[in-house]
């Protein structure tokens, strides 16, 4: 008896908490647009701020941060892209943060001798070894440059032209301004299915939920990539520091808590790989996840000691726990096998409407937010609207990936910063391959679990829950089917490149 009431009350309290993150979507589609007009016209005015007028000598002095390890198929192309970048070559410097231990090295010093030649003010720093990973680059970077302001871009990135002038605008009259994140678009969302669905994800989180949470004085995350730091912000407040894996939100938090402000900029576009492997996405998604938690644990303590509004305390709360609701998905469908069998609830009309609603609203509200940030970036919604599916099995599927990266950050356990492969100008062909394990057994029999569940209760009084079953073992056995077959493909070998074309 004892254990049937754990296991019910287990069971309600996922739901609810389910139920609140689902809410939340709703809160943060209201905040974007009643602030969006007024917001993006101010932005579009900056951007015309270009120091036409100014002398050379005018202009702040930029290093842009180019982090990256083992990145021979993009690291020529960003590197590129970032000497591209309308700049006055005199107060732009481009510091390469090569790691590598691969072919790259080889790739990286011909493209920035190159460069050179041309009279591009770009450097190499590499490290004797690679502590702090990406974190401790980039703070490693700092020593080796007086600029004044740090723009940061992936390997797998490609920085626009006007990238620097747009951003930069930002900062005239702006002292307390410590940070401007750009939107990430996408280079291949065409190639799969899980492209297009991860483009919609990545759609839904930069046009909609970074949007809301800046332009209404809430805590916002850098997004590890394609924006402009000053410099200052950085230093005052405490650095990079690699006791995360998500470094970039727990920088961005400590600066804002230490007083200065961000600006996300959704027409600051930069494009970007999506991954194509699901066994890299899921690598991705392990590390955010991991991350997150690891940053919340650090970070909730400190603004709970800050005096601030309580709206924007549980909005950074909902921010930096949102990966807590896979696991709480894995926990749904595993107990609602022994709940549906020994709890028999007949509810009045009532109270059956109210549930019935409240699990509508839960399970539309991330999908409401995906179709308003499609209609605002400015997809046709008809088209999208057949994503959503695709988009909810891939998000159910993760549950037991980034379930098993919430556990590890609670309790603390290590594991590795692994960097997502990236196809780049391989032609189709992957020479980097994911870290793999054996989740993806696991959501198999989680989904023929939940398949069973539905087929024994199908009929039942119990019926409400029938489309979840259906919806996680669909999930589930989705992602854990094509975790396999990506994982056989035969394309994916490791491959020799020339060094350069014509060297």
């Amino acid at each position: 008896m004892v254990a049937l009431v754990i296991v019910c009350t287990l069971y309600v309290l996922c739901s609810l908490i389910l139920l609140s993150y689902g809410i939340q979507c709703y809160v943060l589609t209201y905040l974007f647009l009643r602030k969006r007009k007024e917001k993006i016209s101010s932005q579009r005015k900056t951007f015309n701020y270009y120091y036409q007028d100014r002398d050379e000598s005018e202009y702040p002095l930029v290093v842009t941060q180019l982090p990256m390890y083992n990145e021979k198929l993009v690291a020529c192309r960003v590197i590129e892209a970032a000497a591209k970048m309308e700049y006055p070559r005199s107060r732009h410097q481009i510091q390469v943060l090569d790691d590598s231990t691969d072919e790259t090295v080889g790739y990286v010093d011909k493209t920035v001798s190159d460069l050179r030649e041309k009279g591009y003010n770009v450097e190499i720093i590499r490290r004797e070894d690679r502590t702090g990973f990406k974190a401790g680059a980039l703070q490693n970077g700092l020593d080796f440059t007086d600029a004044e302001f740090v723009a940061i871009f992936d390997a797998d990135f490609v920085p626009t032209k006007d990238f620097l002038k747009k951003s930069m605008a930002f900062f005239v009259d702006k002292p307390q301004l410590g940070l401007v994140q750009g939107r990430w678009t996408h280079l291949n969302k065409r190639e799969s299915l899980i492209t297009r669905g991860q483009a919609m994800g990545i759609d839904g989180h930069f046009m909609i939920e970074q949007a809301a949470r800046s332009w209404n004085g809430l805590f916002m995350n850098f997004n590890g990539t394609a924006g402009v730091f000053r410099r200052k912000a950085i230093e005052t407040s405490g650095g990079w520091q690699h006791d995360t894996l998500t470094e970039d939100m727990d920088l961005s938090y400590r600066m804002q808590l230490a007083g200065w402000k961000t600006e996300y900029v959704p027409d600051l576009e930069v494009p970007a790989e999506i991954p194509e492997d699901i066994n890299a996405f899921k690598n991705q998604q392990f590390r955010w996840a991991k991350g997150s938690i690891q940053t919340a644990m650090k970070i909730i303590p400190l603004l709970w000691k800050k005096r601030m509004p309580v709206f924007k305390l549980l909005q950074a709360i909902f921010h930096l726990t949102h990966y807590v609701v896979h696991p709480l998905m894995f926990l749904l469908a595993v107990l609602t096998m022994p709940v549906l069998f020994y709890v028999k609830v007949f509810l009045p009309p009532f109270w059956f409407g109210c549930i019935v609603f409240a699990m509508i609203l839960a399970t539309s509200g991330p999908s409401t937010m995906y179709m308003v940030s499609q209609y605002y970036v400015g997809n046709k919604i008809r088209k999208q609207i057949f994503l959503i599916p695709a988009l909810m099995l891939i998000g159910t599927g993760l549950a037991v990936n980034n379930g098993k990266a919430v556990l590890e950050a609670l309790f603390k356990l290590k594991s590795p910063f692994h960097r997502t492969p990236k196809k780049g100008q391989s032609a189709g062909k992957q020479t980097y391959k994911p870290i793999k394990d054996l989740t993806c057994i696991v959501e198999i029999l989680l989904g023929v679990y939940c398949l069973i569940s539905f087929r024994m209760f199908l009929g039942y009084t119990n019926f409400l829950v029938s489309p979840f079953l259906v919806l996680y073992a669909s999930g589930f056995l989705f992602v854990g089917v094509i975790s396999i077959i990506h994982f056989r493909r035969p394309e994916l070998i490791d491959i020799k490149l020339p060094l350069l074309k014509g060297s």
